[in-house]
């Protein structure tokens, strides 16, 4: 079976299982990799790198073109099947065997990471919207206090999807929707200093790219869109 055919069928397998973890109604496209991997080409020193929420591993083989010889990559999976599977692609895809002595798959939610060094990049694939406020509240303090002063935190959302959940969803949804956004949007009014809008994907996203040194400015992020 070819990879992305098989990545699909395991994909839409943990997303019947499992939906409000996982989230996402397809794997991440190459558009929407690239555009999250952004901040890592443009590195020139060793890194350390952590990408939270991988699934199948769609955005991870972006991820491992840009790791040098001197960086690190943590990889940090909650869902048994993926990790499985991710593990099965360090040992059998040349992409991913390159870097496979560089890299660590933790099996646990990021909350439980053992991080003894902050990260200077940070690439998260997980469904911020899918999840009760409180756990999006502390996942996104927990993100950022992982990353190094001056690093990125790279994570998307599906353009609008807020928007359109809270006409058609049920007033608890909603009101659940409404608060969530608060919540991404209050970290993205102080930390976001740049995004990539990919309509090659779906749904249509935007990744997010925030910093935690200096807060961005307004007006200082901007759009780059990605076919």
């Amino acid at each position: 079976m070819p990879r992305r055919l098989s990545e699909y069928v395991t994909f839409l397998s943990e997303y019947r299982r499992t939906f409000v973890t996982t989230g996402a109604i397809a794997p991440s496209s190459r558009g929407l990799a690239r555009a999250l991997a952004r901040p890592l080409s443009q590195h020139d020193v060793a890194a350390r790198i952590l990408e939270v929420g991988p699934g199948t591993g769609a955005v991870t083989r972006e991820i491992v073109r840009h790791v040098g010889p001197e960086d690190r990559l943590d990889i940090v999976e909650l869902n048994d099947r993926f990790v499985e599977l991710l593990r099965g692609r360090f040992a059998s895809e040349s992409y991913f065997q390159k870097v496979a002595g560089q890299t660590e798959i933790f099996h646990m939610p990021v909350q439980d990471l053992p991080a003894e060094e902050p990260y200077d990049y940070i690439i998260s694939g997980l469904p911020l919207n899918n999840f009760p406020t409180d756990l999006v509240s502390a996942l996104l303090r927990r993100l950022m206090r992982l990353l190094r002063p001056g690093g990125t935190l790279s994570f998307f959302e599906y353009l609008a999807i807020r928007r359109v959940k809270t006409v058609v969803a049920p007033k608890k949804e909603r009101r659940r929707l409404a608060l969530v956004g608060r919540v991404v949007n209050n970290y993205l009014k102080e930390y976001e200093h740049d995004r990539d809008t990919v309509f090659w994907n779906i749904p249509p996203a935007v990744a997010h790219h925030l910093s935690n040194g200096a807060p961005a400015k307004a007006g200082t992020s901007h759009d780059t869109v990605v076919d």
